[in-house]
């Protein structure tokens, strides 16, 4: 009980209102925390927690979190508060009470309008997780640079130390020296990016508005997410149909959606190994082959 009153003492002292935790549910935190919803008859709040040397994550979540809240576009949960007791760190959200099914071309036009949000740099303000790799977002205003370095090649590198095949290192060092093939016609922009849109990472509330969630922010090409979203559970036309209408496409991003998801491919093979490298092999042959 020790966590659940340190949690509700934040709560009380962040919000400015006392919170006395009483009803505790627990509810699915994903393959990485613990979740469960506190409750106190009035107030709902939706909570992570992991081990003590996770905060760090948290704090980086929050800061995501808050980052795109502020462009007041697409619906996130917002950051309350964190921090660490009983050994355990902890993330205190906002509670929504998500619904899986709702408007799928209001989460195109609503990612349209957040990817609006446009930085003159790439990159972010902290560095965060994907997964629970590091994600490093030292800034640059180079997008191929900051692709080469702070993705593929950081991935790559831990991918070496994972034991991959020498085939996926040398094949992938050629690909990151080769990118810049990829932009001959396209100069993308800094956008407000959720970073790991897969199909768990979004969802809808109880008015069928779209949410998105357990984000890994930062300022990058739209295109991140938009492959992302082609990766791991798809949402449909409709959504496809929406944000196009608002933002098309450029032609190049058939190709570099690969380019663009094979970061993702690499981390999951870091973090899970198994299938994960020969789809990584193929993707990389995929690319060289369009050069």
């Amino acid at each position: 009980m020790e966590l659940i009153q340190a949690i509700a003492s934040n709560i009380s002292s962040t919000t400015g209102n006392h919170f006395q935790a009483g009803k505790q549910q627990s509810i699915g935190g994903g393959c990485i925390n613990n979740a469960f919803r506190l409750d106190n008859g009035s107030r709902s709040y939706f909570v992570k927690t992991n081990s003590a040397q996770r905060l760090d994550m948290f704090i980086a979540e929050a800061a995501g979190l808050q980052a795109i809240a502020n462009t007041g576009t697409v619906n996130v949960p917002r950051p309350v508060c964190h921090g660490e007791a009983d050994g355990q760190s902890y993330l205190v959200l906002g509670y929504i009470h998500l619904v899986g099914r709702g408007n799928a071309a209001k989460l195109g036009e609503k990612l349209a309008a957040m990817h609006g949000h446009i930085k003159e740099t790439f990159g972010f303000e902290t560095h965060n997780t994907i997964g629970t790799t590091l994600q490093e977002n030292n800034p640059d205003d180079d997008w191929i640079r900051f692709w080469q370095d702070r993705r593929l090649r950081f991935q790559l590198r831990l991918a070496k130390r994972k034991g991959c095949s020498n085939y996926l290192i040398n094949r992938g060092n050629k690909l990151i020296e080769s990118v810049p093939c990829f932009f001959k016609s396209y100069k993308p922009r800094a956008s407000m990016l959720h970073g790991d849109l897969w199909g768990g990472n979004w969802s809808f509330d109880n008015n069928g508005e779209p949410v998105i969630f357990d984000p890994a922010a930062y300022y990058g090409d739209r295109e991140t997410d938009i492959a992302m979203t082609e990766l791991f559970g798809r949402p449909g036309a409709a959504f496809y149909d929406a944000y196009n209408d608002i933002w098309p496409l450029d032609e190049g991003y058939k190709v570099r959606k690969t380019l663009y998801n094979l970061y993702h491919v690499i981390n999951h093979f870091n973090l899970f190994g198994g299938g994960y490298l020969r789809q990584a092999e193929s993707m990389v042959d995929q690319l060289l082959d369009e050069i």
